[in-house]
């Protein structure tokens, strides 16, 4: 009887506390809840905030809908400085002018991705996009050395190799109807990315219906629904109502694929390390992953598999999808602009002339204009739209105080259309990029590949990649977009799409053979 009085009086005390913890986290969360809420206060924000859900019902489902109220939101409130958003409990603070987004980005304090990069976490892990602190310090510091010019100038050779596949596969199209170039040109960049980035040719290109890409373009749009969508955000209202499970199916294949490849190329360098002409032959051919399997840390350790595997997803989903989606937003605007592309192949003929030889970095340096194209491709079309940071200290921003805290979300697609640095800014104008015409232009009004400490690491191979595609395209043919830009209709996911692709006609070149 004692025994069951104690036993008792045990579990009462359990539950005591455990309520007691319950009740004062539950006071924690209401509080520093109610201490934003009053602090964000003064800041401009849409009607309709409800408490804990905040404006979550007010958006679309729909991602193209969605990027659309949100690019409206910044058309709206076009004279306040910045715009303040509550999705769940999370407020945030929309970013879309230059001055502003430089308080955030310049300054190391706010390194941090914001709460919602969290559902990258099961594909990516805490790689160079989503880690932070010192495993960020270190791993950006490991890793920079690979992105040296000489090293990327390496694998210029896989990208001319690609984009000649490239070429041959649109010729089949040419002086045909209209076709979807979108998968096509996608297609190429996966391969240059497995080759360069991984050391491994998957022959993407002659596989049409590539299953890792579609799991890449369906793992955006789960992650990105969820993320506007807080009342899935624990893990396990997740997984038995909303969409775990078609979730967990995709992440399975987008990590069995660069596992397999990692294994693959571990037990390939095994092999060869004994073997001196070998050795010599894969130095010619270095891929990324090759690096990170003999890097090591500031400490003399070397990454585990589960590390290289963090940045081996990140490298494959950044390193293909946003140049893919950048050089097909490229391909629209010059079969938009004839005018335009002919300067290209003005451009093109003086450098190579009637040779149909591989572009070197000479030619890379001497194609000005087509540099200038793709940058002003990437500010009309941003392959990241936004992206967002942690306020890690309080902060004031253009006179509003920001608590510590919330979160900033710069929306790329809206700052790079600020008249005030581009007039008449949804014109297609390349010329703004010459030498000439930047000086004076405000540092952060231009930022497709971010800015500051966390700055894409990978912008010179971005660069590099598209300029070698492009130019291999324009050489041989003429390019005339058969969509208008307002049936385009992008989708702001994790990465800038158009709706239903990119539609092109392609006639060959008279001044060119048939590749």
């Amino acid at each position: 009887m004692a025994l069951n009085v104690g036993f008792y009086t045990a579990a009462s005390l359990v539950l005591v506390a455990t309520a007691g913890l319950l009740l004062y986290l539950m006071y924690q969360l209401v509080s520093s809840h109610l201490h934003k809420w009053k602090v964000m206060k003064p800041i401009p924000g849409l009607e309709g905030t409800y408490p804990l859900i905040g404006n979550a019902l007010q958006f679309k489902s729909n991602a193209g809908d969605f990027f659309c109220q949100l690019v409206d939101y910044t058309v709206q409130f076009r004279d306040a400085p910045l715009l303040k958003i509550w999705i769940g409990p999370v407020p945030f603070v929309l970013l879309f002018r230059a001055e502003t987004v430089e308080t955030v980005l310049s300054n190391p304090v706010h390194m941090d991705k914001a709460y919602v990069y969290k559902f990258l976490l099961p594909w990516l892990g805490t790689g160079l996009l989503t880690s932070t602190g010192d495993k960020w310090r270190r791993r950006r510091k490991m890793l920079t050395p690979s992105f040296h010019f000489s090293i990327l100038t390496d694998f210029l050779e896989v990208m001319n190799e690609q984009a000649e596949v490239l070429v041959e596969k649109l010729d089949k199209q040419a002086g045909k109807g209209p076709f979807n170039c979108f998968n096509h040109i996608t297609l190429c960049a996966l391969d240059i990315i497995c080759e360069t980035a991984m050391g491994k040719k998957i022959y993407a290109q002659s596989n049409y219906e590539s299953e890792y890409v579609r799991c890449v373009y369906k793992m955006s749009d789960i992650i990105t629904r969820r993320q506007r969508m807080p009342w899935y955000w624990p893990d396990f209202v997740y997984s038995y109502f909303g969409e775990g499970k078609e979730h967990d199916k995709n992440l399975k294949v987008l990590h069995s694929f660069t596992e397999s490849v990692i294994y693959e190329r571990a037990e390939y360098i095994t092999c060869i390390e004994s073997d001196s002409e070998s050795d010599q032959g894969m130095r010619k051919r270095r891929a990324f992953l090759d690096m990170l399997l003999k890097a090591t840390d500031e400490d003399g350790n070397k990454l585990s598999h589960r590390d290289i595997q963090e940045e081996v997803d990140t490298f494959m989903f950044e390193g293909h999808d946003t140049t893919a989606a950048s050089m097909n937003w490229a391909i629209h605007l010059l079969g938009s602009h004839p005018e335009v592309q002919r300067k290209v192949q003005q451009e093109l003929q003086e450098v190579f002339g009637e040779s149909d030889r591989p572009i070197n970095t000479e030619d890379l340096k001497r194609l000005r204009y087509l540099e200038c194209v793709v940058k002003e491709s990437l500010r009309l079309f941003p392959s990241v739209p936004f992206f967002a940071r942690t306020i890690c200290e309080d902060t004031q921003i253009n006179g509003f105080k920001v608590p510590k805290g919330a979160n900033a979300i710069i929306i790329t697609y809206a700052l790079h259309r600020d008249p005030r640095f581009f007039p008449h800014p949804e014109e297609f104008r390349p010329e703004r990029f010459l030498p000439d015409n930047c000086g004076g232009r405000h540092p952060y009004c231009f930022i497709p590949f971010s800015a500051g400490l966390r700055n894409c690491i990978g912008q010179r191979f971005a660069l590099m990649e598209e300029k070698v595609v492009l130019a291999s395209i324009l050489r041989y043919f003429d390019v005339v977009a058969c969509q208008k830009r307002g049936e385009l209709r992008p989708l702001g996911e994790l990465i800038l799409r158009p709706e239903k692709g990119i539609w092109i006609r392609l006639e060959r070149r008279k001044s060119t053979q048939s590749p």
